[in-house]
């Protein structure tokens, strides 16, 4: 595992959107609802993806994708007419209404119901563009990326962990501003030598997280040891605590380290936290750590850019109209300090927007190998039902109009990653390393002191 425990990977691509209710129970028969989403589908791919859309290869790609979604599930020589696209745009939405009703009546079984058979029509059409990211999301689908990018809440003690393959100890690599366990005291390197009475010696991060987790209200005792001494036992009182998407820890020579999983809802707020809590401790440069993830909210982009930038463009986000946004900083930076940012091939999207900016700014230094190159931007349109469509509706650029979209951002210092790396952990992490190397060298040389030679 490479990130820090407690953290899912998650590669969401996408960019924007609110949230609906949820899905409604499935019905018998072809209803005013799924001709609604058929409807929907059908203008918003019209009028919002990126480039001219064909409207006969849509009406075809529904067809083809209803055919094949009966003939999966065990419906033999499927007829339904192919419907031929014309110029009026409710003709071409009641063709569609009337070929999935058909096959609604036609071929009812108790594998599927008409709103799967909308589902896979609407599937069809959204996969005529053959753009990979423009794709239509089920209600379970849709919630699972909204939880990704906004994070779920379990109740526990607000503690990272992180097993020392030394000591075999559990031991608290972050922990989480403002929650239970940073109220009670607790530390980042802090070794907890047990849990409730039971040794941490050998305990997997699995098992220790269920350990430390449990009912909001209930209490936990730890045992911990601080730089090689034991403090008396902290109880903690468990409480909700939402997943971050920003971790935070101080390194060796105050260099501070923010690892973020993903550009949610709340990650610029997270990320203020994180730095304030930082240069608090006395940090002198830090290390904005993009591996892995693979983007979220465009605004989360902006957010978090900010922090670094202090002026000027951030990203240019253009429409299939040529017409160009240009969405600047947001008078919300940090103090200047040296910035190195890690990045590899799944540094993808709004992660993207984040790292060419900083590039092209010139304010930090990108570390480790090129990215993904997502360079294109997906809005998401909400069904009445709690499914969704996205659809790429725009590109972006960088502040120095590079178009990255399949080219990806080269970084200023190409180092590989490591076998079996674990992100954020010094000894494991040899990008990590060379960003210190690369900071240190930088404190060094802006304090006029000797650089530090490796030993």
């Amino acid at each position: 595992m490479k990130r820090f425990a407690y953290v899912a990977f998650i590669l969401v691509l996408a960019l924007g959107t609110a949230r609906v209710p949820a899905a409604t129970a499935p019905q018998k028969s072809f209803a005013l609802l799924d001709a609604e989403e058929i409807s929907i589908a059908y203008q918003r791919l019209l009028a919002e993806f990126y480039k001219k859309v064909n409207t006969d290869a849509v009406l075809t790609g529904a067809h083809d994708n209803l055919i094949a979604y009966l003939k999966r599930n065990g419906v033999s020589n499927v007829k339904v007419p192919t419907i031929h696209a014309s110029d009026d745009t409710a003709t071409n939405i009641r063709e569609l209404d009337r070929e999935v009703e058909t096959a609604a009546s036609q071929y009812a079984s108790s594998k599927f119901t008409p709103r799967d058979l909308t589902y896979a029509t609407i599937a069809g059409m959204l996969g005529s563009v053959k753009d990979r990211y423009t794709v239509f999301l089920s209600p379970r689908e849709y919630a699972a990326l909204n939880e990704g990018l906004d994070g779920t809440t379990f109740s526990g003690t607000g503690i990272v962990i992180e097993s020392n393959e030394t000591t075999k100890m559990i031991t608290i690599s972050s922990v989480v501003p403002d929650g239970p366990a940073d109220r009670a005291g607790l530390q980042q390197d802090d070794v907890i030598s047990t849990i409730d009475g039971k040794s941490s010696y050998g305990l997997t991060i699995q098992q220790a997280s269920k350990l430390l987790r449990g009912t909001e209200g209930t209490r936990v005792t730890l045992q911990i040891q601080r730089s090689g001494r034991s403090i008396a036992p902290v109880t903690i009182v468990r409480a909700p605590i939402r997943q971050l998407s920003v971790y935070a820890k101080m390194l060796p020579n105050k260099i501070g380290y923010v690892g973020l999983t993903v550009f949610g809802r709340d990650t610029g707020k997270e990320l203020s936290t994180a730095l304030d809590r930082l240069q608090s401790q006395g940090a002198r440069a830090f290390v904005l750590d993009l591996r892995d993830n693979g983007g979220g909210y465009l605004s989360a982009a902006i957010d978090v850019s900010s922090k670094f930038i202090p002026s000027g463009p951030i990203v240019s986000v253009e429409s299939r109209q040529s017409q160009i946004d240009t969405l600047e900083a947001e008078n919300t930076a940090i103090p200047p300090m040296p910035l190195a940012v890690l990045v590899n091939g799944h540094t993808a999207s709004a992660s993207e927007i984040t790292s060419g900016a900083i590039q092209d700014s010139g304010v930090g230094t990108l570390i480790g190998t090129k990215t993904f190159g997502k360079g294109v931007v997906q809005t998401i349109y909400p069904m009445p039902d709690g499914s969704a469509v996205k659809i790429t509706t725009a590109r972006y650029l960088t502040p120095r109009n590079r178009d990255i979209n399949s080219v990806g951002i080269q970084p200023d210092i190409t180092t590989e990653e490591n076998k079996s790396p674990r992100y954020g952990d010094l000894e494991k992490d040899t990008q990590l390393q060379a960003a210190v190397a690369f900071l240190q060298n930088k404190i060094a040389r802006q304090s006029g002191a000797p650089s530090p030679t490796p030993q």
